[in-house]
């Protein structure tokens, strides 16, 4: 049985990467970048509505009204290293 996990926190990155943090306190990495060429996501080219991403219920929305499924971002993403270098 899968595990479905909200988003919590959202954190725009350079190069088109989203730093996720989900319901369960992991951060995990998600790049937009193949989407950038698909309909409401070809907005998201711009910077600044790039960096529209927020929290909205338990998934992510830009001020174009594009979203992605918390399930799909978490299965299509992958695991935030910065929590690894941390602790080392």
């Amino acid at each position: 049985m899968a595990l479905y996990l909200g988003i919590t926190a959202v954190m725009p990155l350079p190069r088109h990467e989203l730093l996720l943090t989900f319901e369960n306190g992991e951060r995990r990495i998600f790049d937009i970048t193949p989407y950038l060429s698909t309909g409401i996501f070809s907005a998201l080219k711009d910077e600044s509505v790039f960096r529209s991403v927020h929290v909205q219920f338990d998934t992510i929305e830009w001020s174009n009204g594009a979203d992605l499924d918390p399930e799909m971002l978490y299965a299509e993403s992958r695991p935030d290293s910065s929590i690894l270098t941390d602790a080392a």
